[in-house]
């Protein structure tokens, strides 16, 4: 397959690039710095471009089977780059005739299936006080990508950590299963799973190990 991933310098972005060219992907990268590129393969492209650039986020999407982002959040201030930089990849993909878009959160964001326990809870309530632009910025990127009308699935994430890859995965909502940690190795490897697969279409669910 072809796949176009945004946030591919990040923790999860680079495991999502690895994994895709080990599985025999055709990879293109939209990144702000190429230099911070470790991968060098063959199969992969790299397209250097700030989340403003309409034009060049279209150029990155066009032609690909499935986008993956796993933009994420870089400062709590006021400025919304992941919302406006999602709107630009649901319109590039719109135009582009790409459906299959699957987009990494934090815990953070709720959806209306979670159950959440008192931690859950406090967790959410810590995130408003004292994150709370952080918040609102991943709360706008998620609604573009629900009302965007694309076939898309949200992998919502708690603590991320680079341990290697355990093989299991709680898939499930807030206060019903997932518990608080997850491998960066297990995130993107059920990322990937979801670009051919419908079991969480059109669904956000939380994941664990």
């Amino acid at each position: 397959m072809k796949l176009t991933i945004f946030g591919a310098t990040g923790g999860t972005g680079q495991e999502l690039v690895k994994q895709a060219l080990a599985a025999g992907h055709e990879v293109t990268i939209y990144v702000r710095n190429p230099a911070k590129v470790k991968q060098q393969e063959p199969r992969l492209t790299v397209i250097q471009g700030e989340m403003h650039e309409a034009a060049k986020i279209e150029q990155a999407v066009a032609g690909a089977d499935a986008v993956l982002s796993a933009l994420g959040p870089t400062s709590n201030t006021p400025e919304r780059p992941l919302t406006t930089g999602m709107a630009h990849i649901v319109a590039a993909m719109k135009k582009t005739g790409v459906r299959r878009l699957i987009a990494a959160t934090g815990a953070g964001v709720a959806d209306p299936n979670d159950r959440p326990q008192l931690i859950g809870q406090l967790f959410g309530l810590a995130l408003r006080l004292f994150a709370r632009h952080v918040l609102a910025d991943s709360q706008g990127m998620v609604a573009a990508i629900r009302s965007s009308g694309l076939d898309w699935m949200l992998a919502r994430a708690p603590r991320l950590h680079d341990k290697p890859s355990s093989g299991q995965i709680k898939v499930g909502y807030a206060g019903q299963g997932p518990g608080t940690q997850l491998a960066r190795a297990d995130f993107a490897r059920f990322m990937l799973d979801q670009v051919g697969a419908d079991q969480w279409l059109k669904k956000a669910p939380m994941l664990s190990n």
